[in-house]
Order: C-alpha cells, then sequence, then structure tokens
C-alpha cells in the first residue's frame, strides 16, 4: 500500500481550513493534512529543510500580504519547491483569475463551492485524482 497522500492547503480564512480539515479527516487513511494561514507562513515553512515536502499543494488566492497568485510566483520560482504540484483554489472563477493561474504554472483551478455537499464532492475527486496520479516516490527523488 502507499503512503497517505500529503496535502499543504495555504489559506487565510480560519473557517475555509478547518472547513476542510473536517472534510479530508474523512479520508484520514487516504490522506494527510497541513495547514497554513499566509502564504508567507508556508513559504518559510516549505524552505526550512526541516518539512517534509507535500504531494500537492492547495492555495487561495485572495489572501492578505503575500496574495496566491505571489505564493505561486514563488513556489514555482523556488529550485526545490518548483516541481510540488499547486492546485489553486478559490470562490473566484473569473477568467483572469484563471489564466493567471495556468501562465504561472498551476496544476490545475478549483472554484470552491458554496454548499457543503458539493464541496465534500469536490474534495473527493480531488483525492481521486492526485491519488492516482502522483508520483510514489515524490518528494523524496528530488535532491534537497
Amino acid at each position: 500500500m502507499t503512503r497517505p497522500l500529503r496535502l499543504l492547503l495555504i489559506d487565510d480564512s480560519l473557517v475555509d481550513r478547518q472547513l476542510a480539515e473536517e472534510v479530508f479527516a474523512e479520508y484520514a487513511g487516504l490522506c494527510t493534512v497541513r495547514t497554513c494561514a499566509s502564504g508567507t507562513a508556508a513559504l518559510e515553512m516549505l524552505d526550512s529543510g526541516q518539512a517534509t515536502l507535500p504531494d500537492v499543494i492547495l492555495l487561495d488566492i485572495n489572501m492578505p500580504g503575500m496574495n496566491g497568485f505571489e505564493v505561486l510566483a514563488a513556489l514555482k520560482g523556488h529550485p526545490r519547491l518548483a516541481q510540488i504540484p499547486v492546485v489553486m483554489l478559490s470562490t473566484s472563477g473569473h477568467d483572469s483569475d484563471v489564466a493567471r493561474a495556468y501562465t504561472l504554472h498551476a496544476s490545475s483551478y478549483l472554484v470552491k463551492s458554496v454548499s457543503f455537499g458539493d464541496f465534500v464532492s469536490q474534495i473527493e475527486s480531488f483525492l481521486e485524482f492526485w491519488r492516482t496520479s502522483r508520483l510514489t516516490t515524490w518528494p523524496e527523488m528530488i535532491a534537497r
């Protein structure tokens, strides 16, 4: 059996982080979730060399300080972090936001559902995709 999928959720909203943690807790055998309340905190943690790298990062766009696009650019500009898949998770479905995310090399873009039931379905689909699509040797295959 492969190890659980390691996720990092970066979102300034405490309510959204708690909601996501609650949903992901239902899949505890399939994934582990770490959260950060800001892009700055996430980048510091990931760059510390002490952190186990996630398989996938879920990144909110609308955050104070560094917004999600700035965090995405910093991740993709970092030699050790650039290969981590980043899924933008936002309430915005504006074409300009989606285009900007892909221009900055986001792996995908997910518009947060306002319905709890639909959000749970989104998370189930997200987990199924990333559990079956990831490299089993990631991130260990990347030289530190």
